[in-house]
């Protein structure tokens, strides 16, 4: 009994972590989406389509160097994301079934914590990849907010969501045109 209550813990946990992560995604594809659409309109400004590159204060220049790498971030976590979930419906599947393999169970369990591994490395890797682009104080700025958001605000901060009330400051330049940024947009 009290290894099908572990079991069950462990399922409900990783379906958390999915569900944050799909929301994460989520909300990054919208930001990215909305501020697409204020930087055609403005035609003037940051052309950085995510929430914590403007808080960055990054420059078009930089952008420039960023997007391509990010873009491929973006669709990797978007695969990446449709296979965590295709997987944790069929652990769910195994979990239902009239007798339960434990054996099948555990693997499928391996196999979602492969896709957990594929996420840090997506955001490492991308974490990386900015961290050559940025100046030495976006740097310390970048991991203040990682540090102050924990693991799971972080990467929605990477990925365009709203930060956590902690990693919302802002300062330097740019803060009036983002203030000045309509609200819908975030």
């Amino acid at each position: 009994m009290g290894k099908n209550i572990r079991l069950l813990l462990v399922v409900l946990s990783i379906a958390l972590n999915i569900a944050f992560f799909g929301t994460w995604v989520w909300h990054g594809l919208a930001e990215s989406k909305a501020r697409d659409e204020q930087i055609e309109e403005a035609s003037a400004g940051c052309a950085a389509s995510c929430a914590l590159h403007r808080r960055l204060n990054v420059d078009d220049a930089q952008w420039r160097k960023i997007e391509p790498h990010f873009a491929e971030f973006h669709q990797g976590s978007q695969e990446v994301c449709r296979t965590m979930h295709r997987l944790r419906r069929e652990l769910i599947d195994l979990l239902a079934a009239p007798n339960p393999d434990r054996e099948v169970i555990r693997q499928k369990q391996e196999e979602i914590l492969a896709g957990h591994r594929r996420i840090q490395e997506l955001v490492v890797d991308q974490l990386l990849r900015e961290r050559e682009v940025l100046t030495a104080e976006q740097q310390e700025k970048l991991f203040n907010l990682l540090r102050e958001g924990g693991a799971c605000a972080g990467a929605a901060v990477n990925m365009g969501a709203q930060p956590a009330p902690a990693a919302a400051e802002h300062s330097g330049k740019g803060d009036s045109e983002r203030t000045s940024e309509p609200s819908g947009g975030k």
